[in-house]
């Protein structure tokens, strides 16, 4: 009873995530179709194309990555409804003041520490899990798309994402972590993994995510 209690407080937390996720990946989705002829022109130029599978992939990739930057890199909460409302209301400031003294106080930079703490609560355990899956696209998708996919590409990708959130979190009142780096960078590593696996069992369904020369010709 405690497990399924547990998982259903983890599936509402993942789902309340989500939907704060949506609007920036309605805006993205928007973007792709609106610069979507100018890349299919780019492409012709250089005697490529883009498959349908291709242009799937990097649409879910690029929602992907507009909603990864809706819930970190704009202050806790900014994308509920219920902040919205409680602004336009005049009770709550859309952008909330940043603390710089709570800021620096809060300021994490021993590895491994909120690691070691996720094992004494689930909340803790929790932000431990996300951090690792929801880089994991970061390094699936990246290895995916790109002509020559290597390992360490995908986890310098998620590292150097991971870094520039973490930066960018500090300035607007967010948690800055170091073990959330560490989390970030698993996490993509882990997704271009599950990539190697993939084009390990199905070669043929991996190539069809790359650019084709004009005639049907693999581009590798």
């Amino acid at each position: 009873m405690d497990l399924a209690k547990t998982l259903l407080w983890y599936g509402g937390n993942i789902w309340g995530y989500t939907l704060q996720m949506l609007p920036c990946m309605s805006l993205a989705l928007a973007a792709f179709f609106l610069l979507r002829p100018h890349r299919r022109r780019r492409l012709e130029g250089l005697g490529l194309i883009s498959t349908p599978r291709r242009e799937g992939a990097m649409l879910l990739f690029l929602m992907f990555c507009a909603g990864l930057a809706a819930l970190t890199l704009f202050p806790a909460g900014f994308w509920r409804p219920g902040h919205w409302g409680a602004a336009l209301r005049g009770e709550v400031p859309l952008f909330p003041p940043v603390d710089w003294y709570i800021q620096f106080q809060t300021l994490q930079t021993t590895p491994f520490q909120e690691i070691r703490r996720a094992f004494r609560g689930p909340w803790v355990m929790f932000l431990m899990v996300a951090n690792i899956g929801i880089f994991c696209p970061v390094g699936f998708f990246s290895a995916l798309l790109w002509s020559r996919p290597r390992w360490w590409k995908s986890m310098l990708t998620g590292f150097a994402a991971s870094c520039a959130i973490e930066t960018i979190q500090f300035f607007i009142g967010r948690s800055t972590d170091v073990d959330d780096i560490i989390l970030n960078t698993t996490g993509a590593l882990a997704g271009f993994w599950l990539f190697w696996l993939l084009r390990a069992l199905f070669p043929r369904f991996c190539s069809q995510f790359q650019c084709q020369k004009q005639g049907g010709t693999y581009h590798g």
